[in-house]
């Protein structure tokens, strides 16, 4: 049966947002990191300095969006919006110098499912992660819960072979590391590594920048209100000057409630200056790195005296 042009056209518009994703570097003896965001947007605002730091050297990182975003605005949804964030976040990481992919799972619908433990087992295991970084399991969120869970389930079973064995497994288990949040139950979250980002906080706002329905918009808690509070989209530099405001409170922050972290890491005088860090908490799955792993891993962290 002969499919008429218009319909054709409104079939098309209706498919699921594309994912866009790069290849893996070739093996080169870098690191390899692989971050888990619930949204686009997650993985580039919790790690989005880190993993600057970490493109600057060579080494390679993934930001993988686990959704999709397609309800994450109070003015659009669907396939439409699910578009326009996998396209901002696409640039965002060509400001951080970074790889993106965005999973066509619906916004608000991620589940801990068998499904969903293998296409995380499988990412991880593509990508060669030597760390990988996801939300804790305890959020406001279920999409950030399950995103945590999933990774967690698969913590384990990406070094087992006949574990999704179309896909090979890994040799050594990666370093698994929680995002900062700032929920207290079950526990507060606690900071292993905290990373100076005092000098990538402009390219990380660079890339923020490019997150517009997001950053400038609301997300899905926005507002004409909220948009008439925010300058206005022709007038970009005041927009990175508001947003600069707002992310240099929120890293600060960060710093702050985990300087003796900082301290411990970059020593005294240095640790005491940081401005801005991201912090990250090393989950009890996965490796335990020592201090020499550790120096691989984080390669731009000062030498321990």
């Amino acid at each position: 049966m002969r499919v008429p042009a218009k319909l054709l056209i409104v079939l098309v518009a209706m498919l699921p947002a594309p994912v866009f994703a790069d290849e893996p570097a070739a093996e080169d003896g870098k690191v390899r990191i692989i971050v888990f965001g619930a949204h686009p947007d997650d993985a580039e605002y919790k790690a989005g300095g880190t993993a600057a730091k970490w493109a600057r050297l060579g080494h390679h990182v993934k930001l993988v969006s686990v959704t999709n975003g397609d309800i994450g605005h109070w003015q659009m949804a669907g396939g439409p919006l699910a578009q326009r964030r996998t396209a901002e976040v696409k640039t965002a990481a060509k400001k951080l110098g970074v790889t993106s992919q965005v999973l066509d799972i619906h916004d608000g619908e991620l589940l801990p499912t068998l499904e969903n433990r293998k296409l995380i087992t499988t990412l991880i295991r593509e990508w060669n992660a030597d760390i990988v970084i996801a939300h804790r399991p305890w959020d406001y969120h279920p999409d950030h819960r399950y995103v945590g869970v999933l990774v967690q389930d698969a913590a384990f079973m990406v070094t087992v072979p006949f574990f999704c064995p179309d896909v090979p497994p890994l040799k050594k288990n990666p370093v698994f590391l929680y995002s900062s949040d700032g929920f207290q139950r079950p526990y507060p979250f606690q900071a292993d590594i905290a990373v100076s980002v005092d000098d990538v906080f402009d390219t990380k706002l660079d890339a923020i920048h490019e997150l517009t329905s997001q950053a400038y918009e609301g997300g899905a808690n926005g507002s004409e209100e909220h948009l008439r509070s925010v300058p206005p989209a022709t007038d970009a530099a005041a927009r990175k000057i508001w947003l600069k405001a707002k992310w240099s409170a929120r890293q600060s922050a960060e710093a702050n409630r985990f300087r003796d972290v900082l301290i411990r890491r970059y020593g005294e005088e240095k640790g005491k200056a940081v401005r801005f860090a991201e912090t990250f908490e090393i989950c009890e799955y996965g490796s335990r790195p020592n201090a020499e792993e550790m120096r691989r891993l984080f390669p731009f962290f000062p030498e321990e005296k």
